[in-house]
């Protein structure tokens, strides 16, 4: 007798309905903070996965374990941020491909939707944050179209270092780099290029960095991401937006952290679109699959997208009677 695979858990997932007032502060603010997006038991797993990496109980790609003798405090210090193990461990696939993420990514920047990006955050007691830049800066899309969803899974607070979000800044262009890696709006006449961003200065007061002063103008409107586990930040790529050191003695600040794109944007970061997974919807760009299976867009047998269907209502054309209505355009020649 032939063993039947069990349904994918995702099938399960009960799916999330973008309000009218969630998207008008997304857009307003440039992010939108969506409680308790990801359920408590998918909380948990991530928890034990991140401790099963920070204990060495897990080994994976590129993270060395802890040395034996370590304390519990250097085992949870020791790994500050992890990269794009997706391609490497299921269990970030799965939560790259999350339904209920992908569900508000595909509310404000689908309806195809390119998963991009994974990163974790183990922000142990006393351990730097990182200052102010611009998701664009590092993964450019045409059009532009990026999205970053943070899923916390621990609390973040003020004094264990969360997210510090800039609103109303998303209406800035990306300031390009002086020199070195980054992306910038160069064609604008008088954009000034920028040195120091995000990660290359470990001080709250972020001294060098020289997207600083362009933040300065938005000062009064800097407001603090406090995420509750489960709680998801979404925001844009042009945002600016930093986080303090953690400076409690005990509390370690986790979170899961994915980048997205319209799949109908073009990009050349990590390789360009084929390397990337068709999340939702379909796209006209070569696309990746999910090396684990995880359902989506990609192995889908009937996908499909509003983007691309046929039964797309008509165009407003005049009337010999001169009145506008809907009507299919016809191939006939005619004179201008």
């Amino acid at each position: 007798m032939s063993a039947v695979a069990s349904p994918h858990p995702w099938l399960a997932v009960e799916p999330y309905k973008v309000s009218v007032e969630e998207y008008r502060s997304f857009r307003r603010d440039g992010f939108l903070v969506v409680r308790g997006l990801v359920l408590p038991e998918h909380v948990d797993e991530m928890k034990r996965h991140t401790e099963d990496l920070m204990y060495g109980r897990q080994t994976v790609p590129g993270v060395e374990p802890p040395a034996p003798d370590s304390s519990m405090l250097e085992m949870e210090k020791r790994l500050l941020r992890i990269h794009m193990l997706h391609r490497e461990v299921e269990i970030w696939e799965r939560y790259l491909l999350y339904p209920r993420v992908l569900d508000v990514v595909q509310a404000l920047t689908g309806p195809d939707v390119l998963a991009m990006q994974t990163m974790m955050f183990i922000k142990g007691p006393g351990q730097d944050g990182q200052g102010f830049h611009q998701d664009t800066y590092y993964i450019p899309t045409f059009p532009d179209s990026l999205l970053g969803a943070w899923i916390a899974l621990d609390r973040a607070d003020t004094e264990n270092g969360c997210l510090r979000m800039t609103t109303g800044s998303q209406v800035e262009p990306i300031y390009p780099p002086t020199t070195g890696y980054g992306y910038g709006d160069w064609g604008l006449a008088d954009i000034p290029s920028v040195a120091g961003v995000g990660g290359h200065c470990n001080s709250d007061e972020d001294p060098t960095n020289e997207l600083k002063p362009i933040a300065s103008r938005y000062a009064d409107r800097e407001v603090p991401a406090i995420l509750e586990p489960g709680d998801v930040a979404f925001f844009g790529g042009h945002i600016l937006h930093r986080s303090f050191t953690n400076r409690t003695p005990d509390r370690t600040r986790r979170s899961f952290v994915n980048h997205y794109c319209n799949a109908r944007s073009f990009t050349t970061w990590d390789g360009g679109n084929q390397n990337h997974i068709l999340a939702r919807g379909n796209s006209h760009l070569p696309f990746a699959q999910p090396k684990f299976g995880t359902p989506c867009a990609a192995n889908s047998p009937s996908r499909n997208s509003i983007s691309d269907d046929p039964l797309s209502p008509p165009m407003m054309m005049a009337t010999p009677e001169g009145t506008m209505e809907p009507q299919i355009p016809e191939n006939t020649p005619h004179d201008d």
